[in-house]
């Protein structure tokens, strides 16, 4: 059978400070009650201080010391005031509507003075609170940033908010960190709560379990032992959310960081190296085309010179888009733009591609003749042109290349496609970075990895966009997109 709240109350109250409240309630009844008998006060006059005593000790003991106390009041109101006087009479009807006068006042005036202290409690545990987020905030903008962030946050939760016992999972580091009096079957709280993504209280022995979340993405977890509101802790996992997201912010540009030195230092011994082949192989070409000019050279001999002279050439060409690829991502590159009529273009890039593109048939479709981008023009036959070269390496002999042009509102989109293999998914932006081929490809053809990259670099100097789309049964498309010239300027 369960037991009565007020029976629970009234029990879980009882103790040696119960009875000395008890006692003080009876003194002061019993001083009321001798002052009032030798001034010789009416029942009526005895009756209101009495009354008065109840409520003080209902507002500073609680119900049941005013109960006692409302008890003593009455019998000594029947006993010493009551005609005929002292003569207890308990039978007569005034005693008990004065003894239910007094158990209403005790019962309404000890609630309200129990709500307003637990009011007044919760105030100041939640000014607490906020006084200890607030340091803690401030505390975790001296994080040493270069460390992991868990160790330190739960010593600072645990100094600060006086817990017990703190337990944080950092998802991204897959770290587990803990400090405090944690039994063996808890220390996996924290990273249990972030799998299940389960928070939870437990108030028997004062656990609170929350997972950090960053928007709709949860980084990690946290378990905390000790008296603390639940709002604090849902507050708590906020600022131990932000927390990680900063270090791991810092970390994040730490590396971008160290990657644009690296690159920076790689783009520098590029452009380098380049200038210094630029010499060696402007002689071997003079030198190469000398020969074959002077003649006099056997079969042999004048192959050999002439694959020299081929050779030069390519190697030639791979500075030149070395130094571009350079100046470009150093934003050193200067270039004039002009208004350049798309058509025009494409027929100055298939005449410079003849010999390249001689085993394949080359279909150009444009819908307007007068279409126009403003920009360079060595550039972007740059770009034509190693879009119509890598369409002649992979593609199968005799296939069709096609160069199409249209007008996508406020931009001209040029396509360039070809039967060749399909490109994977997760290749088809990793080979626009520079010295990057295609594990499937990069045997069908030679090639050094660098023309996709210097496409794109140049793409982007003219505000532009390039991409593929590749399929086995379509074929694969490059696509450009530049900025339409505005026709005001034509």
């Amino acid at each position: 059978m369960k037991t009565p709240a007020f029976l629970r109350d009234f029990t879980r109250r009882l103790g040696p400070r119960f009875g000395i409240e008890c006692l003080l309630g009876c003194w002061g009844i019993a001083l009321i009650t001798f002052c009032g008998f030798v001034l010789h006060f009416n029942a009526s006059t005895e009756g209101f201080l009495f009354l008065l005593c109840i409520v003080a000790v209902a507002i500073v003991a609680g119900f049941w010391q005013a109960t006692i106390a409302s008890i003593f009041a009455a019998l000594c109101l029947d006993y010493f005031f009551e005609t005929p006087i002292l003569v207890l009479t308990i039978s007569d009807p005034q005693d008990w509507i004065a003894l239910g006068a007094f158990e209403i006042s005790a019962l309404v005036v000890s609630r309200l003075s129990s709500k307003e202290q637990r009011n007044a409690r919760e105030a100041t545990r939640q000014r607490t609170g906020m006084e200890q987020l607030y340091e803690l905030s401030r505390s975790t903008l001296l994080l040493d940033l270069h460390e992991a962030p868990g160790r330190q946050l739960v010593q600072l939760i645990r100094r600060i908010f006086d817990a017990k016992a703190v337990a944080l999972y950092d998802a991204n580091l897959g770290r587990l960190d803990t400090i405090g009096s944690w039994l063996s079957d808890e220390m996996e709280l924290a990273k249990t709560c972030y799998l299940l993504d389960a928070p939870h209280d437990d108030p028997v022995t004062g656990t609170s379990q929350r997972v950090l979340r960053l928007g709709m993405n949860s980084v990690g977890a946290f378990a905390i032992r000790g008296e603390i509101s639940p709002l604090v802790v849902n507050a708590l996992a906020s600022l131990a959310s932000i927390a990680f997201e900063r270090v791991h912010s810092f970390e994040k540009e730490n590396r971008a960081e160290a990657a644009r030195q690296s690159e920076q230092l790689r783009t520098a011994v590029l452009d380098s190296l380049a200038h210094a082949f630029k010499t060696p192989l402007t002689a071997i070409r003079t030198a190469s085309s000398g020969m074959l000019e002077m003649g006099g050279l056997t079969s042999a001999q004048a192959e050999l010179a002439t694959l020299i002279e081929e050779e030069s050439v390519k190697l030639n060409e791979l500075c030149t888009r070395l130094l571009q690829t350079a100046r470009l991502e150093a934003e050193q590159l200067s270039f004039e733009k002009d208004d350049l009529v798309v058509s025009q273009l494409i027929s100055h890039a298939v005449a410079e591609q003849a010999g390249r593109v001689a085993d394949h048939q080359v279909e150009v479709s444009v819908s307007d003749p007068n279409l126009a981008v403003r920009g360079d023009k060595e550039l972007l036959t740059m770009i034509l042109v190693q879009y119509m070269d890598n369409a002649a390496k992979y593609s199968v002999p005799g296939s069709t290349i096609g160069i199409s042009v249209k007008e996508s509102r406020s931009e001209v989109l040029i396509s360039v496609h070809n039967d060749g293999p399909a490109i994977r998914i997760e290749d088809r932006d990793r080979i626009f970075d520079r010295f990057y081929r295609s594990p499937d490809t990069q045997d069908a053809a030679p090639g050094t990895g660098v023309g996709l990259s210097i496409v794109r670099k140049a793409a982007e100097a003219h505000r532009g966009h390039v991409w593929v789309i590749s399929d086995e049964k379509e074929g694969t498309t490059f696509y450009l997109s530049l900025p339409q010239a505005s026709r005001r300027s034509r």
